[in-house]
C-alpha cells in the first residue's frame, strides 16, 4: 500500500464570544484516496472547543464552521469614541510615571494613532481584539528613541483587554 505524504498544520481561531483561542491539528494529504486508507482516519480522537461540552466536533468541522463565519465591518462611530476613552486613559496613566520625561505627548501619539487605525480597519467585536498593534505601538516608540515603548504597549494593552470587548458588547446593547 501506497501512502501520499502529508503535513501536519495547526490553526488557532478565537471561540465565539471571549478572548480565548483554541488550536486545532490539521492533516492536509497530498493524495485524497489517502484519507481512505490512512489508519488516522480510525483514531477514535476528536475535538471540541468547549470542553464542558458534551458534543465533540472533528478538526474537519470546526474547520469548515470556522471558514463560515464572518465577522461584522468595524464601526467608525465606535472605533472613534473607543479610541478617545483610550488616548485619555493613556495620558492620565503614563503622565504618572517617570520613564516618559517629557516626551509623554509623542509617547500616546504613537500609541493613538496605531490603535485609531486598528479600530477602524480590523476590531469587529469580542474576538478580534489582537496582540499585533500593541507590538507595533512599542516598536515605533522604541524606532523613534523615545523611552518607555514596553510600559507604554503594556498600559495601552492592558486597558484594551480591560475595556474594548465590553464597551463593544454596551454598545451594540448585547
Amino acid at each position: 500500500m501506497a501512502f501520499a505524504s502529508s503535513l501536519i498544520i495547526s490553526l488557532t481561531i478565537p471561540l465565539s464570544s471571549s478572548l480565548k483561542w483554541v488550536s486545532i491539528p490539521i492533516l492536509l494529504y497530498q493524495n485524497n484516496s489517502y484519507t481512505k486508507r490512512s489508519s488516522l482516519r480510525k483514531s477514535s480522537s476528536k475535538y471540541s472547543t468547549n470542553p464542558s461540552h458534551t458534543a465533540t466536533r472533528t478538526p474537519k468541522t470546526l474547520i469548515v464552521k470556522a471558514a463560515e463565519y464572518k465577522f461584522p465591518d468595524p464601526i467608525p462611530e465606535f472605533a472613534e469614541a473607543e479610541t478617545e476613552k483610550f488616548r485619555d486613559h493613556l495620558i492620565e496613566k503614563l503622565s504618572k510615571k517617570d520613564v516618559f520625561e517629557e516626551s509623554v505627548d509623542e509617547v500616546v501619539e504613537i500609541c493613538t494613532e496605531i490603535f485609531a487605525k486598528f479600530m477602524n480597519e480590523e476590531y469587529s467585536g469580542p474576538g478580534t481584539l489582537l496582540v499585533d498593534p500593541f507590538w507595533e505601538m512599542a516598536d515605533t516608540i522604541n524606532e523613534s528613541e523615545l523611552p518607555g515603548g514596553p510600559q507604554a504597549a503594556r498600559a495601552a494593552v492592558k486597558w484594551a483587554q480591560d475595556h474594548v470587548d465590553n464597551d463593544w458588547k454596551e454598545w451594540n446593547g448585547s
